[in-house]
């Protein structure tokens, strides 16, 4: 297959815009994106915007890319739609991969962009409650619930506040953690303060305040093991990538030094099996195919970005990758072996629960991060002679699992 590079990335702050449409973080991100390539937008000859609350909160279905990218003179080409909850940048991302590698197109856009804070609470929180099977709702929290069944949650650690159902999934998977592997509470804190620590020199990240394992757990519960740091928060926010073949590569340009190669991407969705059958787990399965792909193996990654809605998430993420032993992931986050400077750097850009997660952009963030991680342009928070950078990011639930996961393994070329 021919060589597939990122040569642009653009991405906003991430946080609270009150004052701008999703509209407005589009060309925000794609600007920026244009820029950072020095590309010509007649350059692009397809786009593809990942969305997944704007019919919600503004009844703006069918053309949401359209309506975005149109204004700003990305005409006269395909635009493609794409939705899947959480994944739905990476999902653009992977198909702006699948166009140049089927020949369409030289120069390709990626977009993802959410709109999730509103002066309606409820309706910020319901936004998620499409990410699962409406017509199973009852028995999708069930299944959750008995992941944990065999720890009980001490009292007083279930909020009384709106949270996101998503949340009560992460307990779940772990509560089953820390019944199959002695993972502790502490340990997922030490994610999470670790993360936070990280954030303080991402000037894109929605929070930016240092906090210590036992600031995590006194903070107030969210579910068990969850605290309120240990999980993401309602953001806003866009991430754009201009993804180019060799031949567009040559044909206009691009800074070869600062191109970013695209050594494996790819998806799959959940699939049906036992709560205990961990080896089955979609994201293990498909690691495996994108590191043969990559032709590396997980010992190779110098960086990664990992999907933490929760903090648990990261924990568990890092074993179905095989990038720490099973049942080691808790020990090494609490030696600090996934901190900058330790054995492998996990999230160095805050991750979702600090950088922020406007979902529909989410995967797209993470790329930012490793493009510049890789490129050596993160100051502060370089992570010292990364050539190799992994991004993991997953979306909605289907049984016990995301129903959707993506892939990225990325090269400095």
């Amino acid at each position: 297959m021919e060589d597939i590079y990122i040569v642009g990335v653009g991405m906003t702050h991430f946080g609270r815009h009150m004052d701008k449409s999703v509209k407005q973080l589009t060309a925000w991100a794609v600007e920026d994106a244009l820029k950072d390539a020095d590309c010509d937008r007649k350059w692009i000859g397809a786009a593809f915007f990942g969305n997944t609350g704007q019919g919600h909160f503004d009844g703006q279905h069918m053309i949401r890319g359209q309506v975005a990218l149109l204004p700003m003179g990305i005409e006269g080409i395909p635009i493609y739609n794409v939705e899947a909850a959480c994944a739905s940048a990476s999902s653009a991302f992977n198909l702006a991969v699948m166009q140049l590698r089927a020949g369409a197109t030289d120069v390709a856009l990626a977009v993802g962009a959410e709109k999730m804070y509103y002066s309606d609470k409820q309706k910020m929180f319901s936004v998620f409650d499409s990410a699962w099977d409406v017509e199973t709702a009852d028995s999708n929290a069930q299944a959750v619930i008995d992941l944990g069944k065999d720890i009980t949650p001490p009292p007083g650690t279930t909020s009384d506040k709106p949270y996101s159902p998503f949340m009560d999934v992460y307990a779940g998977m772990g509560r089953q953690a820390m019944a199959r592997f002695g993972i502790t509470q502490r340990q997922v804190a030490a994610v999470a303060s670790k993360n936070h620590g990280h954030s303080v020199h991402n000037e894109r990240s929605q929070y930016r305040m240092p906090m210590s394992i036992e600031e995590i757990l006194a903070a107030p519960p969210i579910t068990y093991p969850l605290t309120l740091p240990m999980c993401s928060p309602i953001s806003d926010g866009a991430a754009a990538a201009v993804i180019c073949t060799e031949a567009g590569l040559k044909r206009y340009g691009f800074d070869r030094s600062r191109a970013i190669k695209v050594l494996a991407s790819g998806m799959r969705a959940a699939t049906a099996r036992d709560p205990n059958d961990h080896e089955a787990a979609a994201g293990r399965q498909l690691s495996r195919k994108m590191f043969e792909e990559a032709g590396i193996g997980p010992e190779d990654i110098d960086v990664a970005e990992l999907h933490d809605a929760a903090s648990i998430g990261e924990l568990t993420g890092c074993e179905n990758l095989g990038l720490f032993p099973e049942g080691e992931s808790g020990i090494m986050a609490e030696r600090g072996e996934t901190t900058i400077g330790g054995k492998l750097p996990i999230n160095p850009s805050g991750g979702l629960e600090s950088k922020g997660h406007p979902i529909g952009a989410t995967g797209l963030g993470q790329i930012f991060e490793i493009v510049q991680q890789l490129r050596g342009e993160c100051g502060p928070r370089q992570v010292e002679g990364a050539r190799i950078g992994l991004q993991v990011n997953g979306g909605g639930l289907w049984g016990i699992e995301e129903s959707i996961d993506h892939i990225g393994i990325f090269g400095r070329a």
